[in-house]
This record gives C-alpha cells, sequence and structure tokens, in this order.
C-alpha cells in the first residue's frame, strides 16, 4: 500500500474544498465552513497499485498569512492550489501561496515539488477576472500542472487532474530514497492532532 499525502490551500471563496470533495465522493456541495482543518482519507488504485490518499485540507489563506505551518508543508508529497477565475485577488493569493510552497521545500525536495494549479469556477466564465492564459503562464513560471475547472458542473475534469498530480507525486518518490516519513513519528503525530483537531474524514 503507498502512502500519499497532499494539500490543499487557496482563498476563502475559492471552493477548494468543493474541488476536493467533487474528487473524492463525485457530489457537489457549495459551501463550507472556511475557518476549520480537515484530513480526508480515501484508498483506490491507479495503474493496479493500491495507494492510501491523506488529504489536508486547511481553513483558507488570507493574501497577508504565511500560508500553514511549516511542519505540514514538508509533510505534503504534492499540493493543489485553488483560485477562483472570477476574484483576482484568490488569484493573487495562490501566486503567494506557490512562492511559499517553493521557499519551503528548496532545501527538503530534490527536484520538481509536485503542485497542480486550479482555476475553479469555471462555470462563472460571464464574471471572469483571470484569463486562462494568466492561470497556464503562472503554472509554467513555477513548473506545475495546470487545469481550469468547475467544481459545480464537471467531475471528470478534476479526477483526472488529482490522478495526474498524483502519478506524479509517486514518481517523485521512487526517487527520494531520502524521504522522511513524518507519518510514523510521535511529533509529526501530535502535530498533525493539534492542526487538525478531530476533523478527520474517511471517504
Amino acid at each position: 500500500m503507498n502512502d500519499i499525502k497532499l494539500a490543499l490551500l487557496g482563498s476563502e471563496g475559492a471552493g477548494k474544498s468543493a474541488v476536493l470533495v467533487r474528487f473524492l465522493t463525485k457530489r457537489f456541495i457549495g459551501e463550507y465552513a472556511s475557518n476549520a482543518n480537515s484530513l480526508y482519507h480515501k484508498r483506490f488504485s491507479i495503474d493496479g497499485r493500491q495507494l492510501n490518499l491523506e488529504v489536508f485540507d486547511p481553513c483558507s489563506q488570507s493574501e497577508e498569512s504565511r500560508c500553514i505551518l511549516e511542519e505540514p508543508l514538508d509533510w505534503a508529497d504534492g499540493f493543489v492550489v485553488v483560485y477562483t477565475i472570477s476574484d483576482s485577488t484568490s488569484f493573487l493569493n495562490a501566486k503567494n501561496i506557490l512562492a511559499q510552497i517553493k521557499e519551503s521545500r528548496r532545501e527538503t525536495c530534490k527536484g520538481e515539488v509536485p503542485i497542480c494549479l486550479v482555476g475553479n469556477k469555471q462555470d462563472l466564465c460571464h464574471s471572469r477576472q483571470v484569463s486562462e492564459e494568466e492561470g497556464r503562464s503562472l503554472a509554467q513560471e513555477n513548473k506545475c500542472l495546470f487545469q481550469e475547472v468547475s467544481a459545480a458542473e464537471n467531475y471528470l475534469e478534476i479526477s483526472n487532474l488529482f490522478i495526474k498530480l498524483i502519478r506524479h507525486v509517486m514518481e517523485q518518490l521512487k526517487h527520494r530514497g531520502d524521504r522522511r516519513r513524518y507519518s510514523g513519528s510521535k511529533s509529526m503525530a501530535k502535530l498533525i492532532n493539534n492542526v487538525f483537531g478531530k476533523r478527520r474524514k474517511s471517504v
């Protein structure tokens, strides 16, 4: 059983939790508490390999914040950074989050950090403030995957982007013999409990 750990980051109102739940359950739920931390678990298979997926969905990050704690940033094998195409501020915040990830992982990660930049709420194209070209350019600049999606309307695109990211993570882990397994340490387990509280969900 391969363990894959992802962190989901983005501004309040970007719909990051809706994107995640759409992937995990195929359902769309429009409203979530943005001030809570959650840890989701799911077992499934990709390319014939059984995976144990954990996804950390923290409270939304403000433009001024230093994202989340350093240890969970190190804990994650890959990241999904979400903004909404109808809010340019959320896009600027996503840019800031990408910079923080790269800064945090510069010394601990060999090679590229597996990241997917997601432009959500594609169904609100009539209110678009961020062009697809801007999103793609930011992704290329940070050497990460990119996809515009609508959590409200399309499950398949969201599923495909998560699977691409997970495959990228699996490829990176093959070449990381020095990978630190935080899940086996008591200190990290204590940190996870403190940060996430009791909001652990299996789907």
